[in-house]
């Protein structure tokens, strides 16, 4: 019995977590020092690069889960707290000791990067805290933080001001703008009982998806600015068309998906997989040619 809640324990807390999320924002940091780069980071920059912004967002992700509990119990009650794996004491420790390796990591690779790491994380606490709510105020302030791992990615090779790490930092924010917008709206019953402002709420569910979906089709557009200025060579149009293709479909199934939540947040997390899967097969492509 003791080894069944031990792992019962560790199931809740890698589950707070929700890792996939944190370790994209971690390749968003390797992919930022590949585009200023044009090459891969040394090991150390590399690793602390991707550590330190995995912890701080699953830092983010797990105070995400500690303020959101009574929601939870309508909207997703299978998550760690509210089925009792984790008990909120626990889920607030293990949100500290996140944040302190994010931190400690950030200032071992520059002080610019820890203030970077700092702002990361107070616009996280202040979104969970207060601006859950707000609708697309909140929105805005989760996408900027996702744009942001691009330029902390170029901040810790030493090039924080390239052009083409700032127009995937904008394409980054973007596609989280459009899945928190969608999101929202899968989520409008739990939201109604917490008085969400919510673009979903406010106007209604296909009035939000419609904006996703216009917001996503922009994103695919901005992908094919760093082949019309010849910053990126023809081979990278691998990665991109499947993120592009990853974002595409998904969107349209969402669209039509109806008054299906569950439906809905599938194709929401095939729009962030397979972004995901576009980044892998971007650095795969660089870890070939080097």
């Amino acid at each position: 019995m003791y080894i069944y809640i031990t792992m019962n324990k560790i199931k809740g807390l890698v589950g707070l977590l929700r890792p996939e999320l944190p370790f994209s924002a971690g390749l968003c940091v390797v992919m930022g020092q590949i585009l200023a780069l044009g090459e891969f980071a040394p090991v150390f920059e590399t690793a602390f690069g991707f550590l330190s912004v995995f912890f701080i967002s699953a830092s983010i992700l797990v105070l995400n889960d500690y303020f959101d509990v009574e929601t939870d119990k309508l909207n997703a009650p299978h998550r760690p707290i509210p089925s009792n794996m984790v008990t909120p004491s626990e889920a607030l420790l293990l949100s500290i000791v996140l944040m302190l390796s994010g931190l400690i990591l950030s200032y071992l690779i520059s002080i610019i990067a820890l203030l970077i790491s700092i702002i990361l994380f107070i616009i996280g606490f202040l979104y969970n805290r207060h601006y859950k709510k707000s609708g697309l105020p909140g929105n805005l302030m989760v996408s900027f933080s996702v744009g942001m791992t691009f330029i902390y990615g170029g901040v810790s090779v030493g090039s924080p001001f390239n052009n083409i790490v700032w127009l995937f930092g904008a394409i980054a924010a973007l596609i989280d703008l459009g899945e928190e917008i969608a999101a929202d709206a899968m989520d409008m019953q739990g939201d109604l009982l917490i008085n969400s402002r919510s673009l979903a709420i406010k106007y209604g569910k296909a009035f939000a998806l419609r904006i996703s979906s216009y917001i996503f089709l922009f994103v695919v557009l901005l992908t094919s600015v760093p082949f019309i200025l010849k910053w990126l060579p023809a081979i990278y149009l691998i990665p991109i068309a499947i993120m592009d293709l990853a974002i595409v479909y998904p969107s349209l199934r969402l669209l039509g998906s109806g008054n299906d939540a569950n439906a809905g947040r599938k194709y929401i997390r095939w729009v962030y997989l397979g972004a995901t899967l576009g980044l892998l097969a971007f650095i795969l492509i660089k870890l070939l040619e080097a």
